[in-house]
Order: C-alpha cells, then structure tokens, then sequence
C-alpha cells in the first residue's frame, strides 16, 4: 500500500511523529522524572530516597521552614530569591528595549546591505561562549580596572565604587547577553512597516514624537512583546552571569537550583524549585497568548468597521 492511498489523518500522524517522538524525549519525559523526583524526600546522604511514599515536603519547603518546637514558620529566603530574579529579569528587559528599540528602528531606515551588515555585527557575540562574555565584564569591571578607577577619579568623593560582585554587574551581563534578542524581533517587524503611514502622520500634522508614539511604536509592538519575552525568560532563569558577577552575592533562583542539584545534593527541592519557575515562566507565555489573540480581534474589528 502506498503512501498515497493512506488516509490524510494517518499521513499527519507519520509526519507529526518524528516531532511528537522527539518532544517526548527531550521534554516530557525529563520533566516526568522531575516531577515524580519532587515528591520523594531527600535521602539522608543527599539525592532521592526512591523507596519512600509521595509526598509535598519539597514544595511546602519552598515556603514554609520547621521552627525549634516543630511548628511551620514562614521561610523568605527562596521567595527573595524568587522576587529577586523576577525584578532583575524585568528591569533587563526594560533596559533592552530603551537600548534596543533606538537600534532597531535605526536599522530599519538602513538600505539593505547595511541592514544584513549590522544584523551580522549583532549576532557577532553569539560567536563566543557566554561565560567566555561574563568573564570579559569580569575584568571590565574589576576594582582595579579602567572603568573603576575613572570613576573613582571622577567622582573622589564616592569614597571608592565598586561595580563588581552587586546587582548592578548582573544587570550589565543580562542586558549585553540578551540585548540582541530584543534588537532583532523589533527590526524585523520594522522592516516590514509601511512608512508611507508615518509620512500621511507628518502630513497631517503630527511631529517626530507623535509619530513615534501613535504610528510606529503600536505597529512594532509584536515585535517588542516577542523581544520582551525572549529577554525575559532566559533572565529569569540565568545562573552563570549572577554566579560570575554577582559572586554569590546576588542570588537567583536559577543559582538556588544550581546549587539544590550540586553541592547540597536535594534534588526534590531543585525539582520544586524548577517547576516553581516553570509555573512563573508558562504564566508569562499565557499572558502573551491572551494579548496576541486580543489584538488579533481588535485588528479584525477594525478591518470589517
């Protein structure tokens, strides 16, 4: 029997099977095996106790720690921790679209060649390694490198900055790791835009700002909302650039689970931890998934008005 004489929903399901097989693999799977790892207790010497029953310790642990007397306290190191990686992820991707969104929109106004020239030099630093990067603003922003000392120089009366080992040096290594995944979603939608409405908006009266703020910035917004949400859940989740300059200082909830399946071995509650993350980044794509399909409705209301 040939393939074309196989019914339609027969020949969907061979060719939807590779990428079924393989998100099964890769994704569902590994996330099975953490979930069930989530509600085993840790074993006395660290990892799994597989022979216990299930149970919700790990994610009570997340919240809620035993006091002196047995009873349940309220625990706020991994909600800080939590909170602190929520306000760092959302302050990097603010700084990257005020930094981004300039490039992109000067890029769109490039002729062609130029435009592939410096979608070239963007993606330059995906060429190196991320922590080979991290390290770099390591020694950039050392006590006793160049940019330090010119601002100790220049403002002598600081008493001494310190740009290293604070939330200041993880926000630098988040914005110039993911700064090109906001620049290049926005270019690409801006490159499509039609200017002829930004001329009708001058010859209508509007100025540079207004033009700015009623027609370009609304029709770049898919662009800026896909941007945003790829600066923001990596961010959330990074644990080399607040490891590296942070120094243990600056503790987010990626480095909590770094930690949980490395050096102190309780893997129920890295997995808890994980899934705690995941919840926050699925709510996060929920999110953009009722805007994206608002507006798809709003732009079709406007198209039959």
């Amino acid at each position: 029997m040939s393939v074309s004489s196989t019914s339609p929903a027969l020949n969907r399901a061979l060719l939807l099977s590779p990428v079924v097989l393989t998100l099964l693999a890769l994704i569902a799977i590994p996330l099975g095996i953490m979930g069930y790892i989530s509600l085993l207790p840790r074993n006395v010497y660290g990892g799994v106790d597989w022979q216990a029953d299930w149970q919700l310790h790990s994610y009570v642990q997340l919240f809620f720690q035993e006091g002196f007397d047995g009873e349940l306290e309220l625990n706020w190191v991994y909600a800080q921790a939590l909170l602190r990686s929520v306000f760092q992820a959302g302050g990097t991707t603010v700084l990257c679209f005020l930094f981004g969104f300039p490039v992109a929109l000067w890029m769109s106004s490039l002729t062609p060649r130029r435009r592939n020239l410096m979608v070239l030099l963007i993606t330059i630093p995906f060429w190196t390694n991320l922590l080979i990067r991290n390290y770099a603003w390591l020694i950039i922003l050392r006590e006793h490198g160049w940019v330090a000392q010119s601002l100790n120089a220049l403002f002598p009366q600081a008493g001494g900055i310190t740009l290293l080992y604070n939330d200041f040096a993880v926000s630098v290594g988040l914005v110039y790791s993911f700064l090109p995944f906001m620049i290049l979603p926005i270019y690409s939608t801006l490159e499509k835009l039609d200017w002829r409405l930004v001329e009708a908006a001058y010859d209508l009266g509007a100025n540079r700002w207004h033009a700015l703020k009623r027609i370009i910035l609304p029709l770049s917004m898919p662009g800026v909302i896909a941007g945003a949400l790829l600066v923001f859940v990596p961010s959330l989740g990074a644990f080399i650039t607040p490891a590296i300059l942070g120094g243990g200082k600056t503790l987010m909830i990626g480095n909590l689970i770094q930690q949980q399946f490395g050096t102190a071995r309780n893997w129920p509650l890295g997995s808890s931890l994980s899934f705690l993350l995941l919840g926050i980044l699925l709510l996060s794509l929920v999110l953009y998934a009722l805007y994206s399909r608002s507006a798809a409705k709003t732009l079709r209301r406007g198209a039959t008005a």
